[in-house]
């Protein structure tokens, strides 16, 4: 009799226990953007705001060979495709002519309703930040930078 009171206060324990932390765990959360490469292109998608309870799905495309990030919006209602904005990474990256370079990129939290695009080149140790929004005329989609910095910087390069 003895024992089977320490078991019952045993399983009421472990009951309290599990009742208690169960509202502490976190729910688990989707993942709302993904990636894939390849060879020369890499791509990243994520979710992007168009207007008031308007949301779309943008899409990031990296051309490697023509030194350009695109960007594009997919509108979930109709499923039509935003004209593509660009952005001349050999420019905005201060990438020399037949330099290699190897670009890291991904999504993560949304910024202003925007999903944020984080963009590395890894030779020249360059960072930059990045959102896509429609554009004021209503034309596609443009693409704005919103920091860049260097994480490693190299002789002679600022």
């Amino acid at each position: 009799m003895k024992d089977l009171g320490r078991l019952l206060w045993l399983f009421a324990g472990l009951m309290l226990g599990i009742a208690t932390t169960m509202p502490l765990t976190p729910a688990a959360r989707p993942a709302l953007a993904g990636n894939d490469r390849h060879e020369d292109y890499v791509l990243a998608t994520g979710p992007v705001t168009l207007g008031v309870n308007q949301v779309g799905d943008g899409v990031w495309v990296l051309d490697y060979r023509a030194g350009k990030l695109l960007g594009a919006v997919v509108e979930r209602n109709l499923g039509k495709i935003s004209p593509w904005a660009e952005v001349d990474l050999v420019k905005e990256f201060g990438i020399a002519p037949k330099q290699n370079v190897h670009f890291l990129m991904t999504t993560g939290a949304q910024l202003g309703g925007q999903t944020t695009l984080y963009l590395a080149e890894i030779n020249t140790g360059r960072f930059g930040v990045y959102t896509m929004a429609p554009r004021l005329d209503g034309r596609g989609m443009l693409i704005r930078k919103h920091d860049a910095s260097v994480f490693r910087p190299q002789a002679g390069n600022p």
